[in-house]
């Protein structure tokens, strides 16, 4: 199989682009913009080997995209290249739109444009998967889940660019018969992940003694969902899922935002008791602007369809997290002094 990852040099990209590597027969062609997030570090593993190539490219470059189509031949893509922080959203949406929208339009044009040149069986197997967000339903009470049929509600201008984009791709299914899969996921954690996001951010702020901040009183429920997990469910839908199809995918392990850290600060108090307990780190401080309350995904459409369940439990993905970032300073420092210091953010009006 042959396959094209945009957004494979960011955090599920690059899982994504880990587990497909790890099948002998696999091609794999990633393109990245590099932008802040991106870090070519997490695809180091994969230098000089000849079934893998990378292309530095936006997928907004319409041009560009059509040529690494056809360089590339992929039985599928899997669209990841997006701008992925609420709080960067709210600082500032227009990159939002520009590559969650724009560029998802200017990717399926160039798949389209691929696609209909195949042979017929060829064009049958290919499948243009596309990774959503559950964000982009809103927000849940205290009682029941996101499902394929729960309606469109964003709050922030990421989950409202992420909804765009997920109305652009349906509609190039219906109108012009793209094979694509859709796939709304919960909050993702695990290795490689940028600093900004919640559970890098409170490790490594507490591994130098720094203040953890958590939103309002850390009371906001996500379903958690490992990223390995998350990129075997993606692979699945590429190979077994109907086209036209969306799929939630899940965890199952709903935690409220202040469990998640006092999760963190207690694996990092038994691996460093003379700092114990790295709970007195923790300090509330004011909400995000339109935080969602909760988000649970049911997840049963894509057991029974492709079979695929979560097979990651939280407590042990966290704790594989925590020591995945107390073994490899040398991927997140870097990161730590060009793009992203421990600031908080989305405190702006836009």
């Amino acid at each position: 199989m042959k396959y094209l990852v945009t957004g494979g040099a960011g955090f599920i990209g690059s899982a994504l682009c880990h587990a497909l590597m790890q099948e002998p027969d696999t091609e794999l062609t990633v393109v990245d913009k590099l932008s802040y997030a991106a870090n070519l570090a997490s695809l180091a593993a994969f230098a000089g080997n000849p079934r893998y190539r990378f292309a530095q490219a936006d997928i907004c470059d319409g041009p560009a995209m059509r040529d690494l189509m056809a360089v590339a031949r992929p039985d599928a893509v899997f669209h990841l290249a997006a701008e992925t922080h609420v709080d960067r959203s709210i600082d500032s949406a227009a990159a939002f739109i520009q590559t969650n929208v724009v560029g998802t339009y200017q990717l399926l044009e160039a798949a389209l444009q691929y696609w209909t040149k195949l042979p017929v069986e060829e064009a049958a197997r290919f499948r243009f998967v596309h990774v959503s967000t559950d964000e982009v339903f809103g927000a849940l009470g205290a009682e029941g889940q996101f499902t394929e049929a729960t309606p469109y509600d964003p709050s922030s201008p990421y989950s409202a660019s992420k909804a765009g984009s997920d109305h652009i791709v349906r509609a190039w299914h219906r109108t012009y018969g793209l094979p694509v899969v859709v796939s709304n996921c919960s909050n993702n954690y695990g290795a490689r992940q940028f600093p900004e996001k919640l559970i890098p951010l409170t490790i490594l702020n507490a591994l130098r003694g720094a203040p953890i901040s958590v939103y309002g009183k850390g009371e906001n429920v996500r379903d958690w969902l490992c990223v390995d997990d998350h990129a075997r469910a993606l692979i699945a839908l590429a190979r077994m899922a109907p086209a036209g199809e969306t799929y939630m995918i899940g965890g199952g392990a709903e935690r409220t935002n202040l469990q998640v850290v006092n999760t963190i600060c207690s694996l990092l108090d038994a691996r460093f008791p003379e700092r114990a307990p790295h709970a007195n780190l923790i300090r509330f401080v004011a909400d995000r602007p339109g935080h969602d309350f909760r988000y649970s995904v049911n997840c049963s459409k894509i057991a029974h369809d492709i079979g695929w369940r979560p097979k990651i439990a939280f407590e042990a993905g966290m704790e594989g997290t925590v020591r995945w970032y107390l073994e490899n300073e040398d991927w997140w420092a870097p990161l730590r002094a060009r793009a992203y210091t421990g600031q908080r953010l989305g405190l702006s009006a836009g």
